[in-house]
């Protein structure tokens, strides 16, 4: 058979065979379409679903987060509460004990100012018996503690706290040496001086040009001519008095009991 007929008639069978199918295919497909369009929309579904599910798992995530927030706050908020209830508590207490002692106030108060009104006259008492060493700065300075003691816009406290610092100044002059100066009376005459005071152990007085000084005798309560012979000594106690050369020995009249001694 020649090679060229039989290729004809393959091809001639394949093109009547394709001929045939075709119609049967594109029944199969056209059968087919609804079920592809539903699986389509069934995967629609799916992703749509998806997307909500995850959508969802999101919003409940970040809910619990607040949750926890939440509730940390809480937690510290509970210990936060606690704590102010004891602190209440507390100052419930010092309330209590603050009203007690108010109470205890008034009494001492009541008790308090007689007391410090014989304190101020002991301590006038004082210093009119005393050296008379600055007695115009030492007579004012009780006259203020009377007129503080009539008061009633100062505290009892800081009158308490005046009184006791007049006190302390008055012990302070007995561990002291001081030099100022001053007037009194000398032969008849009102003359400027320099006093010096050591401690409450002498009180001295010298003259500007220094012809004249005296020292104070306690025990007969007067002021006594001092020998010229100290002016030397006098001279050396005022320098160091206004700190104006180191502490040394002095040599300076003493007067114990009614026996003049001379060092």
């Amino acid at each position: 058979m020649n090679p060229c007929f039989t290729r004809t008639l393959l091809v001639a069978s394949f093109l009547a065979t394709v001929g045939v199918a075709s119609p049967q295919l594109n029944a199969q497909e056209q059968a087919l379409d609804p079920v592809v369009d539903a699986a389509n929309e069934i995967n629609q579904a799916a992703r749509s679903s998806q997307l909500t599910v995850d959508k969802i798992a999101d919003t409940t995530q970040e809910r619990l987060q607040q949750y926890k927030q939440i509730s940390r706050q809480i937690e510290g908020l509970e210990v936060y509460v606690q704590q102010l209830q004891k602190q209440i508590a507390s100052q419930q207490t010092e309330k209590s004990d603050l009203n007690a002692s108010i109470d205890e106030v008034s009494v001492v108060e009541r008790q308090i100012t007689p007391l410090m009104l014989r304190m101020i006259d002991s301590l006038a008492t004082f210093v009119e018996l005393d050296v008379p060493f600055l007695p115009e700065e030492r007579n004012n300075r009780i006259a203020g503690l009377e007129d503080l003691m009539d008061r009633a816009d100062v505290d009892v406290s800081e009158k308490f706290r005046r009184v006791m610092e007049a006190y302390q100044i008055e012990s302070e002059y007995g561990r002291t040496i001081e030099a100022y100066n001053g007037a009194m009376e000398v032969n008849g005459q009102s003359q400027d001086v320099e006093f010096l005071r050591v401690g409450r152990t002498a009180l001295i007085y010298k003259t500007r040009n220094g012809d004249t000084m005296g020292v104070w005798n306690q025990q007969a309560r007067a002021w006594q001519e001092l020998d010229s012979s100290y002016a030397a000594n006098v001279q050396e106690a005022l320098r160091i008095a206004r700190k104006q050369l180191a502490p040394d020995l002095l040599m300076l009249p003493i007067f114990h009991s009614d026996v003049q001694a001379g060092e």
